[in-house]
């Protein structure tokens, strides 16, 4: 099992967002899995990589060669691949996940979390969309989501679609029991 983290790589979070990270890597190592992240070896993403790894988790890390230059990549990876361009590099880490999970994070992460959201939605993949939201980062995100849908701007079934936890065991265990039947099958 291939989990894609997104998470946040800025350092000036909480000291517990990164802790929260390598709870996520150390879980994925214990499990037996692999890790893909967005190849960055600061903040949250550093962590759950090294977690990973120090876990004997297999990582890769796929980054743009615009990070590599700003000496933002995570050379320890047992696989980095660089790619030209922020598209490139979603589409790469998207095809070699098996399953998505979004930690707390900016707005990269949003768009990240927002794109394998709708196009598994639109039937693009069929892979487990997960938010792991332990303290309520996401909640105002998620209240938005569900005004749009009652005005009828999003389907139940795609609201569905995204599996919301709140701690790390959860999280991983919605990642590796694969996508949840909409409510419209039930």
């Amino acid at each position: 099992m291939k989990v894609c983290v997104y998470c946040a790589s800025i350092e000036t979070i909480p000291e517990h967002y990164p802790a929260l990270a390598a709870d996520v890597g150390r879980e994925i190592a214990a499990r037996g899995w692999e890790l893909v992240s967005g190849g960055g070896l600061r903040s949250m993403m550093g962590a759950v990589a090294t977690a990973a790894r120090a876990g004997g988790a297999r990582t890769t890390g796929v980054i743009p060669r615009s990070m590599v230059e700003r000496e933002w990549a995570d050379l320890d990876s047992d696989e980095l691949l660089v790619t030209e361009t922020m598209r490139e590099r979603k589409a790469l880490m998207e095809a070699r996940a098996d399953a998505f999970l979004a930690l707390p994070g900016g707005l990269g992460t949003c768009e990240e979390l927002f794109e394998v959201w709708t196009s598994g939605y639109l039937g693009m993949h069929g892979k487990p969309v997960v938010l792991l939201d332990p303290d309520g980062h996401w909640t105002g995100l998620l209240d938005w989501v569900r005004g749009l849908g009652e005005r009828g701007f999003v389907t139940p079934d795609a609201i569905a679609r995204l599996v919301v936890t709140t701690d790390v065991a959860a999280a991983l265990d919605a990642c590796g029991a694969g996508v949840p039947v909409p409510p419209s099958t039930v």
